[in-house]
This record gives C-alpha cells, structure tokens and sequence, in this order.
C-alpha cells in the first residue's frame, strides 16, 4: 500500500499551506513502494521558511553531488576523485576502463567465494577452508563487520573472526578460540595504501600463529590493497592465493560496496547482487534535485535544522533488530570522519561536526532513554524500524509476538519523545535484507555528503585521522630511540629523553618507559610509583 496515493499532495515549499498540516506532514514523509522504505522526517525542527531559505543552499549541493559523480576532484588535499557511487552502477563512472574494471572484478571475487565456498580451492593440506580471519581496521574492519552480523544466516557461509585491532589480549582470544582451525583457516588482509601499521601488526602476528600450526600463508592469504602498495607488491611476490583491487577514489568509510564489503558479503554467503541493487536504487533516490522528494536531502535538512547548521546536537541512533546492532558504530565513522572538521572549505576555523552513538532497540530503554526524555535537550534520535517479524513466532497472550512487543516499545518511546519536545526521524523498511541494508547504507552516504556542502566542509578528506596518524608514528620512533639508550645504568625520564634529544618529551618518555617496565622482562625500575620524578630505569 502506498501512503502517497491517501493523502493530499504537498503544496509547494514556495506557495506553502500552514493551515494544512497533513500536507505539510506528508511533505516531509517519503515513502519508496519498490524499495519498501519510509522516511519520517515529520518530527524534527522543519519549518516552510526554514526548507525555503535551505533551496539555494541545496541546488549548489545537488549541483556539487552532480559534479563528484561524474568524475570531478572532491578531495582537493590529495587531488581524488570520490567514486564509491561507481561501484554499485559502474556504468557511471567516468572512464570505460574503470566500468570494465569493476564488472570483472566483481566476478572475479564472486567466482573465488563460490569457489572456497564448495571446496574447489582448498587449504594446501587439502581441506576445506573452516573460517575466514578478516583483518581490517576503520572502514575496512566496520563494513564488514556490519555486513557479517547483519545479513549471515545460521549455517551459511564461514564463520567470520575479525582482528581490527593491535589489542595484544584481544588477537589472542582469536587465537585461542580458533585453536587447530586457524590452520584451516582463509586470511584477508585490508590496508588501502599497505603501510598502515595496525592491520600490518595483525597479519604478522596471524601469520606467526598459523605458521606454528604448520599452515601456509601464501596459499591461504588474500590482500585487498591499492595495486602497487607495499602490500600488494609483497603478496605477488609470495604468491598469496588471490589479490583484489581497492582503488585510490574509494575512502574507507564509503568502501563497503567495493571489496571491501563485496568480499566478506560473498564468502559468508550473502546475495551481494541484491545488496549493490539496493544501493543503487537508493543512489537513484537521492539524485532527485527536489528536496521534499529526496530522502537524503530531507535527511540533511533535519541535521541542519536540529543543530542550527552548528552541529550543536548529537546524533542517537536506536536499530529496532538486533541484527543492526553494529549500525551506530558504521555511522559514527561514516558521520563523523566526513563531518568532523576543524576548517570550511574556505579556511575559516569552524569546529563542524556531528557526533553519533547508539546501541539497539529496545535495550536503550533501560539504559540511556531516561536522559533522553527528561534530561539535557542536546541530540535527536533517529529510529530505524523493521516491520517484517521472522515466522513463526510465539505469540504471548498478555503482549501479543515479540515482534509486536518490540514495535510497541519503538512506538511507545517515539511518542514519549515527542512530549518531551525531544526531535525523532524515523526510518522504517517493510524487511532486513541485502537489498534494504545497501539501501540505507547508501542513503546516509548521500545525506554526510549533502550535508558537507550546506555548512560548506570537506566530507571527503580527513585531516584529523592523518595528525593522528603522524603523531603516533613520532611515538613509535621515539619508543625505538629510548630502547636504544637503556643499559644497566639507572637513569630518569628526564635523563633519557635529553639523550635522546627530546626534552621537551619527558612525560612522553615517562609514558614510554612505564608501559616497557611491565612488559620487557629486561628492564628494572627503581623507586616509587607515588612519585614518578624519582623513578630510575635501567636494564637488567
């Protein structure tokens, strides 16, 4: 049933009705019958004069998404172009060659999951491969993660373990509950440039763990890195089983339809077709240059409008499923890597932003919702609903199915909101599939994107990631330089970091000698912890 054939049409933003508000409110309702899919935007600071004087602001940012999807340079600091919308319509994009890329690429990596999936590539013992170690961090480690535990079914596909993390004590829990199946296990390795130290970390110590085991790496890893990158480079030159592209014009936080996402999605025995089909259709969407018929445009309009354009209210976001559990974590890099930023385009200091957190329906009721109702007014919620239950499900006579008590909290909280005065967008799919999930995945896409060009920042580079970046490999050559100054001589942080030429970087050094002291069995310590000042390092 579609709502738009029920209700009265809206009257124009430029000749608006006030008087009419189920007009109004169906303005900023849209409803998509094919892809199964509403958006209520109806419950949000969104006035006529507010869309109105929003209407020149969002033809320059209709005109700059044109622009980006043919080809032009979005990130101005390393002259790319953003292309992830090219993977889910690689029709689109720019150059022949890429078109032809794409599409061979993408069978390609369907044929190697089918592949492994029916035993025709095997372990080198023979065997069937039991398990895939995914190791991935930022976008590369999340969208598969959300692709994982948001379309497996029990039973299908391997089992997934993800290392997206140097968290010594973390790897090995993997280890251990992997035990003897790490050597059965197939190895995928993401890092785009091929240098970045932590998922370069993980494949060592991966490697080191199922070498023991008396596997073969070469013949069980696959690397999906930029082609030429050092990782790249090393797998050719061990032979790994297979490599797959990551394009330059692909960033991690939109990489979950190259294969970076397409991978995982494939070997865990996912419809990928359907989840790119999904995408694309929402992309269609959201190229509507209306903005009361665009999803992504009403979307961005309500971030505008909830943070005065400022970002002065944080983004909650409450998935009704269990299975979009991992939704809010995608979106907080998603959101807040493109947003985030110190500058506008013009230079100017700025401090943009919206930040995001969540967890799940109804879990949240009994944990943050009690602030959200009555306590600081500094957010707005976004629902995520699915209405299709699993059958058959148990009906409860006091509360009906779980799934219709799982509605009526959804309901229940909304309206609690509501007279709290508190802003809500609801966004409702008639089911959870791969279809829908690349829909609404490309929907907040167009919407970080949309909403970059209204406050006028980069969505596209991220300053901030590479500071930190640069600051944590001055530590890590720092902690090599102190290393190299102990011996068994007792001498203060202060005494050691002269040597090493950073006096200003005593509690730097402090930092440094304190974490080696209780992990390198070779390094004493003399004095008291209580009082730092006196403490003296030393080698055994």
């Amino acid at each position: 049933m579609s709502l738009a054939s029920e209700v009265p049409s809206l009257p124009t933003l430029e000749n608006p009705n006030p008087g009419d508000l189920w007009a109004r409110f169906c303005g900023l309702l849209w409803h998509d019958p094919a892809l199964g899919f509403w958006l209520d935007t109806s419950r949000m600071a969104l006035t006529t004069e507010l869309l109105n004087s929003l209407k020149p602001s969002f033809d320059k940012a209709f005109a700059a998404m044109d622009a980006l999807e043919k080809g032009g340079i979005a990130n101005g600091d390393e002259q790319r172009q953003v292309g992830h919308y090219w993977l889910r319509a690689p029709h689109l994009a720019p150059d022949p060659s890429i078109t032809k890329e794409l599409q061979e690429q993408h069978q390609a990596m369907a044929a190697f999951a089918r592949d492994v999936l029916d035993g025709s590539i095997t372990t080198p013992g023979g065997n069937a491969f039991t398990d895939v170690v995914w190791i991935g961090i930022g976008g590369s480690g999340l969208g598969p993660l959300l692709m994982v535990r948001a379309l497996q079914q029990p039973g299908v596909g391997l089992p997934f373990h993800f290392i997206d993390n140097v968290d010594p004590e973390g790897m090995g829990c993997t280890y251990a509950h992997l035990g003897e199946r790490l050597k059965t296990a197939l190895v995928v390795v993401v890092s785009k440039s091929g240098s970045t130290p932590e998922p370069h970390v993980g494949m060592v110590e991966t490697r080191h763990h199922l070498e023991q085991l008396g596997g073969q790496w070469p013949a069980q890893a696959v690397a999906i890195t930029m082609p030429g990158s050092k990782l790249d480079r090393q797998a050719a030159a061990e032979g790994w089983l297979q490599r797959f592209a990551l394009h330059d014009w692909v960033g991690g936080r939109t990489s979950i339809t190259s294969a970076v996402g397409l991978l995982p999605g494939f070997l865990a025995g996912v419809q990928m077709e359907d989840f790119l089909a999904g995408a694309a259709a929402m992309d269609r969407a959201t190229r509507q240059p209306v903005l009361c018929r665009n999803p992504a445009g009403l979307m961005a309009a309500s971030w505008f409008a909830a943070g005065s354009g400022k970002g002065t209210r944080d983004m909650v976001v409450l998935p009704y499923r269990d299975r979009l559990e991992v939704f809010s974590r995608y979106l907080q890099q998603l959101v807040m890597e493109s947003l985030g930023k110190r500058c506008d385009r013009d230079g100017v200091v700025v401090c943009q932003g919206i930040a995001v957190y969540g967890n799940k329906g109804s879990t949240d009721q009994h944990a943050y919702v009690q602030q959200l109702r009555d306590g600081i007014d500094n957010f707005f919620v976004t629902f995520i609903e699915v209405l299709k239950d699993p059958s058959p499900s148990t009906s409860l006579e006091e509360h009906g199915s779980p799934g219709d008590l799982l509605d009526g909290f959804l309901q229940g909280t909304r309206s609690a909101l509501t007279g709290g005065g508190r802003q809500t967008i609801t966004i409702t799919m008639e089911r959870l599939g791969a279809r829908e999930l690349g829909a609404l995945v490309a929907l907040f896409e167009r919407a970080v994107g949309l909403y970059g060009e209204l406050v006028n920042v980069n969505a596209y580079h991220q300053p901030g990631v590479e500071a930190g970046k640069k600051a944590a490999a001055a530590v890590l050559s720092l902690q090599k330089q102190v290393a190299a100054l102990l011996d068994s001589t007792p001498r203060t942080a202060g005494e050691i970091a002269q040597a090493a030429g950073a006096e200003e970087q005593v509690e730097r050094v402090f930092w440094i000698l304190r974490h080696m002291a209780f992990n390198h069995h070779h390094l004493q310590v003399e004095g008291s912890w209580g009082q730092p000042q006196t403490l003296r390092f030393s080698t055994i």
